[in-house]
């Protein structure tokens, strides 16, 4: 993996929350993803590079959730998301940190990240967080479709299932961008 220039290339982590780094993940705990992402903060922000911390979150009503009918639609616990739910995660954010709401899947739509990342120059972007085939994948496709490099860190993202992961990594990431692990992502001043 070459080093990236630290002017045009961003970090974008994805659903590193409360309410979602403590659930069961494979193959790589949320926890150990959220060590990763946080090392790869620190190294984006100490190379002036930008970092974005993207949460999901709804609505008391839920208005602003998507209603598409679905086969499997989100499981809401009784009584709703509990409290700090959306939070980020305890030691992920920064000050200096852009933060990006999103209400479904992907970071892009509905959102300011593309409009964030242009202004700013942006033209490489780095993501990581769970979940692999959700977020993470929904995110990266449509960076992809907007005409960025991507990169991909394996080891900084974490899916439902250890097989849905390895066939995201192995099959469809190697299509959209370039997948490495986050000792191997440097960036050059």
């Amino acid at each position: 993996m070459p080093a990236l220039p630290a002017s045009t290339t961003a970090l974008i982590l994805i659903d590193l929350q409360k309410g979602i780094v403590g659930t069961a993940a494979e193959p790589y705990s949320g926890p150990d993803v959220l060590i990763k992402g946080q090392e790869l903060a620190r190294r984006f922000r100490t190379a002036g590079a930008p970092v974005i911390l993207v949460n999901v979150a709804f609505s008391a009503d839920r208005g602003d959730a998507l209603k598409a009918p679905v086969d499997q639609p989100m499981r809401i616990p009784p009584g709703g998301f509990p409290e700090g739910w959306a939070d980020l995660a305890d030691g992920l954010a920064d000050p200096s940190d852009l933060r990006i709401t999103k209400h479904q899947w992907g970071a892009f739509y509905g959102t300011e990240l593309d409009l964030q990342l242009r202004r700013r120059g942006i033209t490489t972007v780095v993501i990581g967080g769970i979940a692999t085939n959700i977020g993470v994948e929904s995110t990266a496709r449509a960076a992809h479709e907007h005409g960025y490099a991507v990169v991909l860190v394996e080891d900084a993202c974490t899916g439902r299932a250890a097989d849905m992961h390895a066939f995201a990594f192995q099959r469809i990431f190697p299509l959209l961008a370039r997948v490495t692990k986050a000792d191997d992502v440097t960036l050059q001043p």
